[in-house]
């Protein structure tokens, strides 16, 4: 009641509803609205056109459930106490914005992928899949403890729930919903209605896909890259196994396949059987296979994405006709960003462009003026303060974000905006070995620290280096950089109260 009591009668009158549709590994790459030629996603080019597009949208700890914990509580992961997948288990009991957003009166709704380990608090409904969830008819977790297989290809499944949920909500009261798919999560399972797209299509390789990490120890030593770690002798990401002999696939392929219809079965096998047989056929070696590996990584990843814009559409349309989206903010985000081939890579973790950057779209709701390009520095922090501010609710002094209402109102920012944004990633030992690293990343500059099990330091220069092959820390051209970049480190390490400056 207090926090209700908080609202002025303004904001009581004109708090707007919140959707915020969160995907997994879709990067910014993938996505027409940031000027790719190969994937048209026209539904969710929709959202930029006619709202708000984020140039410089970044994350403070790339990994799906770190990133999660960062977007809930608006703090990094060493202050909310979610640092790694590995290890990790996510305090509930702990403030998070939709609890905040819960006491002042917002119904909270959160249906789609979890993966913080303990269960959901701080809302009124929640239908979650369980770890990383399946494609195809996914095992749901309910609110009621129970658990059932809903039949169906999982991003249709979750777009279902999340209409299903708004139509039976209180019409009367504000509330924020949050939908979490599984899309385009590894190992990209297609819808089989676009079971045959994209196979004419040739990706074009990024400029770097043949990087040698010269002057990069730590990019040397990561096991993501698509030339050896992108499992071809498990068949889990291309699918490729020697025709009659799926003995070559991993068990978690199979235990994914099998989930469907007997009929549906047949049509996955037999379409992937017709890639395995050509893949035997031009007995592929050298850059010839490695190149073959990546054409398969991208059309499935892009069948998946397809089937992902075609949901946002529904979502959107929903809205429109039912008159909710002039007083509704539309979100569109990822956990974090992903290689699409750059650097040879597929997967996160680094603080390098692909993955530190995500894609970040706002359709706005009535009084909020901007439209087009955002060009300042935003993080996954910032979404809580805003969503909090924008609902007229109090935010908290302990939350370390900032509240990106002032950019969406137009105001000027000059001078006033942050002119630098941190990263700290902790996982490690664990899958695709990159090491732990902590970094500084302002306009043009990027100063990363690997640490621990390394000690390595590297500059970047961005704007004379934008895809990151030249590492200039030890370059005396660049000496009174690298002091600058190195004060600005102390500084938000200090601001940030991260304990790994004390060591």
């Amino acid at each position: 009641m207090a926090a209700m009591a908080a609202l002025s009668a303004q904001a009581q009158s004109q708090r707007p509803n919140i959707v915020y549709i969160m995907t997994d590994d879709h990067t910014a790459q993938a996505l027409s609205a940031y000027g790719n030629s190969h994937l048209q996603t026209p539904n969710l080019d929709r959202i930029a056109e006619e709202g708000v597009l984020f140039r410089n949208s970044f994350v403070a700890n790339s990994l799906s459930g770190p990133s999660r914990a960062c977007m809930l509580t608006g703090k990094h992961s060493h202050i909310n106490g979610f640092t790694n997948n590995e290890h990790g288990i996510f305090d509930g009991s702990q403030q998070t914005m939709p609890k905040l957003l819960q006491a002042a009166g917002y119904q909270t709704a959160l249906i789609g992928k979890w993966h913080l380990v303990s269960e959901p608090t701080g809302f009124d409904h929640w239908d979650i899949l369980i770890g990383q969830g399946e494609y195809y008819n996914p095992l749901f977790h309910h609110q009621d403890g129970s658990k059932s297989i809903e039949k169906g290809y999982c991003t249709n499944v979750i777009t279902d729930k999340a209409i299903n949920w708004m139509e039976q909500r209180d019409k009367d009261r504000p509330f924020i919903l949050f939908v979490h798919h599984k899309a385009c999560h590894r190992n990209w399972l297609p819808e089989l209605k676009y079971l045959r797209e994209y196979e004419d299509q040739t990706f074009e390789k990024p400029a770097n896909f043949w990087d040698n990490y010269e002057g990069r120890i730590a990019a040397q030593q990561q096991e993501m890259a698509i030339a050896s770690n992108h499992d071809m002798d498990l068949a889990y990401d291309t699918k490729a196994y020697l025709p009659g002999d799926q003995t070559r696939l991993s068990q978690a392929y199979i235990n994914y396949v099998e989930r469907l219809e007997p009929e549906l079965k047949k049509q996955y096998w037999t379409f992937y059987d017709s890639i395995s047989c050509d893949f035997k056929r031009q007995n592929l070696t050298g850059k010839d296979l490695v190149e073959w590996k990546y054409q398969r990584y991208m059309r499935d990843y892009a069948k998946v994405t397809r089937t992902l814009d075609d949901n946002v559409g529904r979502l959107m349309d929903y809205l429109r006709e039912n008159g909710m989206l002039e007083n509704t903010l539309v979100v569109y985000t990822s956990d974090q960003g992903f290689y699409m081939g750059e650097h040879g890579w597929f997967d996160k973790r680094f603080m390098y462009e692909e993955s530190l950057s995500t894609p970040l779209l706002m359709r706005l709701p009535d009084g909020y003026k901007r439209r087009g390009e955002i060009t300042d520095m935003v993080q996954n922090i910032d979404y809580a303060p805003t969503f909090l501010e924008m609902a007229g609710v109090k935010v908290p002094s302990d939350i370390q974000g900032k509240s990106l209402v002032p950019l969406l109102k137009g105001e000027k920012t000059i001078g006033k905006w942050r002119d630098a944004i941190y990263y700290h990633f902790h996982e490690y030992p664990a899958e695709h070995a990159v090491k732990r690293h902590y970094g500084v990343r302002t306009e043009r500059y990027k100063l990363i620290h690997f640490y621990n099990d390394i000690d390595a330091w590297e500059l970047y220069d961005l704007q004379e280096d934008p895809t990151e092959m030249k590492n200039v820390y030890d370059d005396p051209a660049y000496a009174k950089v690298r002091k600058q970049m190195h004060k600005k480190l102390e500084q938000m390490q200090k601001m940030y109260k991260d304990p790994i400056a004390k060591k």
